[in-house]
């Protein structure tokens, strides 16, 4: 079975420019796992999950080791939300996420997911993004295929 027999389309994009706010609203409104970043071109440069949208609040390590008072005041980081709403995509997008062609083997997309503790990943060809795939897409053609 390939990637492509499973991949997820038509999802929406966003440009390294957008803020962060609007592609947090796509995310929560079309209950996706993540945004792909794209050039005019169409090429994949990056991705943001909901998971990059919350990380900019919290300490770093290192903060958490130097000042552990401050580091655990959630009022104060959850003051700091509509900071990071007004950052663009490519302050907090993951660039040059792995990805997948829509040819290979869905369990390769799978071991790739499992190398990196990633629930989903790109799909793209000659630079072009094309889709993403998830792990529960792959269990669930695995499943109904060996039915």
């Amino acid at each position: 079975m390939k990637v492509r027999d499973v991949m997820i389309t038509g999802l929406p994009t966003a440009r390294k420019t957008d803020f962060v706010h609007s592609i947090a609203v796509k995310v929560i409104k079309r209950d996706i796992p993540v945004i792909p970043i794209l050039e005019e071109s169409g090429d994949l440069i990056g991705v943001v999950a909901l998971r990059d949208v919350m990380m900019p609040m919290f300490p770093g390590y290192g903060d958490y080791i130097h000042d552990n008072v401050r580091s655990r005041d959630f009022e104060g980081m959850e003051e700091g939300y509509s900071k990071v709403l007004k950052m663009k995509a490519s302050e907090i997008m993951t660039s040059n996420p792995m990805i997948v062609s829509p040819d290979d083997p869905v369990l390769k997309a799978a071991s790739y997911m499992g190398l990196k503790n990633l629930r989903w990943i790109p799909v793209v060809e000659e630079g072009k993004y094309l889709g993403i795939v998830g792990i529960t897409e792959i269990n669930k053609a695995l499943f109904f295929n060996l039915l």
